[in-house]
């Protein structure tokens, strides 16, 4: 981008800078989209701490205009996430206060579609491309649009964002600025008016700082309502900014534009000393380095119902002093500490373009206070209340199948959930094939051969469960962010991931089971081998099916430790180890509850059921010879392989339901 400084240098001492950048790109592939100005009264929000209450905000106020970069600053504790999660919509219990939007009541479902919030941690599909990533996106919120137009729409938003070149590279190899513009890139793909960024520059360096903060004010002066939380920027940062929220204590202590901080604190007294960051001045004041200002800061604000702007007089301000009141009027400053913002907020200029020329980066967007006749996107109604906007981009029949096949991508590329696994039932397979090799039609050897069998449940149970516990947990970030902002639906977005890792599961126990059927010589009959196969591959199904209950309830370390607690009397009441009558009759409801008896039951009845002959003995004498004596012995005789086949798929889809349950309840509650 080209660029045009003027220097003129008076003096050694005097200088002036001016900073005309080239046109600005502007995004003219994107979905029309109204234009939405947020203002908030009275907002108060409080929170249970044991038995007391405690108070974040305190009845604040504001007023969030379009085509405006707006920051909302204060000291540690002061509110600002809280403030931001509720203006988004993220948080509504404990809420109390009117937002509006539009100057109309806002209605918190139609403001969803119509904004984005980009969290601090970026939560990306790092084994996605970022061509890909763009794609997922582009399909789901903007489907209605055809494939040329989608790629002309992502070409464009790439090559805003300076990831053009990067358009094949794994999110997993980005930078963390190249990331946090990621981040920014798949939710403009749909143009949302209202853009909200927790910490936006958390964890990124100062050139990166600088091309983010560059990036939003840019999308601001496309007519965009831009709000971000921000801990305490540069004066460079500060600069671009035009307009501020500051909050202390849960009060609100400035509201207005940038340029104005520095004069308006100095008409309460508070002068900002030369060549100090007004936004590190700020905090310090709210933080109470030079005394309790405070309540004279909230006053003289009125909690936000004041707005500093430029080019307008202060209003007058009424300080409470004890029992006196006094009014000040705060309209007049002086000619001399004027011209010192001027000499301070020149220097300022001249170190963004020292550092502009060091580190070749983009300028800044030009300093103006008239936003409505920058460089706005066409069509962007100034004003207007915005239409109704559907739920979302696409059908949930078409987001289902966009979401199942970015999941069957994911599978084959994590080496972990593919590949080790594919590992692990092939060795596993042949290790267990050779410790009970050809035992299956020795009549001597059957106390083996239901060990052999119970062990199957035992592996196909742990590996089902426990790699969808330490899986699933690990999207939820993710599900997170692209559901709140309205990416698809969460039955979609369930359906396909409970449907999208059964194929493997399938191939990978069909695999297992074949190596050990046959290396243990059990009956070589088809219609065994089946009955055999169908109970092994449910059992499996079942044991992931609570792998995603515990995966959706808790997190990786509680799931971890719990699901194998868990299974427990699952294991014990199989009809293994205690026959069904040995069992007291208070404890037997439990067995009905055991999806590893049902599977034990219906491989042992595939082996030994349904008039199988009798078995050779290599010894003088077989007790177990006849297949019946076997069932006998494990109470099965009566035993019907249908009813546990439909036990199974009833227990699988009760657990399904019950996991969908949670993952909607961790949402909720997460938030």
């Amino acid at each position: 981008m080209g660029r045009n400084f003027l220097l003129n240098n008076n003096r050694s001492s005097d200088y002036k800078v001016q900073i005309t950048p080239t046109q600005q790109k502007t995004l003219t592939h994107l979905p029309q989209r109204p234009k939405v100005d947020l203002a908030f009264s009275n907002l108060k929000y409080t929170v249970k701490q044991g038995k007391a209450e405690k108070t974040i905000l305190k009845s604040v106020s504001g007023r969030l205009r379009s085509g405006e970069l707006t920051a909302i600053m204060g000291p540690s504790g002061a509110g600002k996430s809280t403030l931001l999660n509720i203006l988004t919509g993220y948080r509504t219990d404990g809420v109390q206060g009117q937002i509006l939007m539009n100057d109309s009541e806002r209605d918190l479902s139609q403001f969803r579609k119509l904004s984005a919030y980009i969290m601090q941690d970026n939560q990306l599909h790092l084994n996605l491309t970022v061509d890909e990533a763009m794609n997922v996106a582009a399909k789901l919120k903007i489907g209605e649009k055809s494939k040329s137009e989608r790629e002309d729409i992502i070409t464009e938003i790439l090559d805003t964002l300076g990831l053009l070149d990067h358009r094949k590279t794994m999110t997993s190899g980005l930078s963390g600025g190249q990331k946090k513009r990621l981040s920014i890139a798949l939710e403009l793909v749909s143009n949302p008016p209202i853009m909200f960024f927790d910490e936006p520059t958390s964890g990124l360096d100062s050139s990166s700082c600088f091309q983010c903060i560059s990036l939003l004010k840019t999308l601001a002066r496309g007519g965009r309502t831009i709000i971000c939380t921000i801990h305490q920027p540069s004066a460079r940062l500060f600069e671009m900014f035009d307009h501020l929220y500051t909050l202390a204590d849960g009060q609100c202590v400035y509201q207005g534009s940038t340029k104005q901080l520095v004069p308006f604190l100095a008409t309460l007294g508070l002068q900002c000393p030369s060549y100090h960051n007004p936004a590190s001045y700020i905090i310090e004041v709210a933080c109470g380095e030079y005394g309790d200002h405070t309540r004279k800061l909230v006053e003289a604000i009125d909690n936000g119902k004041n707005d500093i702007r430029e080019g307008k007089p202060f209003p007058e301000i009424k300080i409470t002093n004890g029992l006196n009141n006094s009014t000040v009027i705060t309209n007049d400053i002086s000619k001399g500490y004027a011209n010192h913002a001027t000499e301070n907020k020149n220097l300022m200029l001249q170190n963004a373009v020292n550092d502009i020329a060091k580190e070749n980066l983009p300028a800044p967007p030009p300093i103006t206070t008239n936003y409505e006749k920058a460089n706005a996107d066409t069509a962007l109604l100034e004003n207007a209340i915005p239409a109704r906007q559907p739920r979302y981009g696409n059908s949930e029949f078409q987001q289902f199948f966009i979401i199942l096949s970015r999941a069957l991508l994911f599978s084959r590329r994590d080496w972990t959930l593919m590949y080790l696994r594919l590992f692990a039932h092939i060795l596993v397979g042949f290790l267990i094939g050779a410790l009970y090799f050809k035992i299956g039609n020795d009549g001597a050897k059957v106390l083996s051969n239901l060990g052999f069998l119970f062990f199957n449940m035992l592996f196909l149970m742990y590996t089902s469960m426990t790699i969808t516990i330490l899986s699933f947990p690990l999207e939820m970030p993710v599900l997170l962010k692209e559901h709140f902002n309205r990416w698809y639906s969460l039955r979609s977005y369930y359906l396909a991931i409970t449907i999208s890792d059964i194929p493997f599961q399938t191939i990978f126990c069909v695999l297992y089971v074949t190596i050990v059927y046959f290396m243990t010589s059990q009956p070589p009959e088809l219609n065994r081998y089946l009955m055999f196969l169908g109970a092994c591959l449910l059992v499996s199904f079942v044991a992931q099916s609570v792998g995603l209950v515990v995966g959706a309830a808790m997190n990786v370390q509680n799931g971890v430790f719990l699901a194998p607690v868990m299974s427990v009397p699952f294991l014990l009441f199989s009809g293994f180890f205690v026959s069904f009558d040995a069992i007291p009759i208070y404890l037997r409801w439990i067995t009905y509850l055991s999806y590893i008896r049902y599977g034990f039951e219906g491989t042992a009845l595939a082996t030994y059921g349904f008039d199988r002959p009798k078995l050779q003995c290599f010894v003088s004498y077989c007790h177990f010879k006849s297949p019946t004596t076997t069932l006998e012995e494990l109470d099965m005789i009566h035993s019907n392989y249908m009813i546990d086949i439909v036990a199974l798929v009833a227990i699988f889809f009760i657990l399904r339901i019950a996991a969908y349950m949670f993952l909607k309840w961790k949402l909720k509650s997460t938030r």
